[in-house]
């Protein structure tokens, strides 16, 4: 079964990002601790959080099993960590009744299993 998840390049592109939060955060907080040391406090407070923004974006990128937000998996490549948080989600019944019913490749009117023809296209089914 095919699982979508979000995916290593917006955590990579968000840890680049990162660095130069922390680059500007540096730059304020040097720049306003000559002029007044409330704002030197604000450049303490972006360059600690952007520290802890680009830390988990970088290990989010690298890490084997992230969470992920458009990565398009199998079942078998990586398991979604909110599966494993919040258990894995039960079928309903209603995805066991369209496994006994197939549909037309042609113009997507479902079929039986048994019918060789399409009874609404007319197609020779596959």
């Amino acid at each position: 079964m095919k699982s979508i998840k979000p995916g290593r390049g917006p955590s990579m592109i968000s840890g680049v990002v990162g660095i130069f939060m922390i680059g500007f955060g540096l730059f304020w907080t040097i720049l306003a601790a000559q002029a007044s040391g409330i704002f030197a406090l604000f450049g303490v407070l972006w360059t600690g959080v952007a520290i802890a923004i680009t830390v988990y974006n970088f290990k989010n990128a690298t890490g084997k099993n992230r969470y992920s937000s458009f990565d398009i998996t199998d079942a078998g490549e990586e398991p979604d960590p909110l599966n494993e948080h919040f258990g894995e989600l039960q079928e309903t019944t209603q995805a066991k009744s369209d496994v006994d019913n197939k549909f037309c490749p042609y113009c997507g009117s479902p079929v039986k299993d048994d019918f060789d023809f399409c009874n609404h296209c007319g197609k020779k089914l596959p």
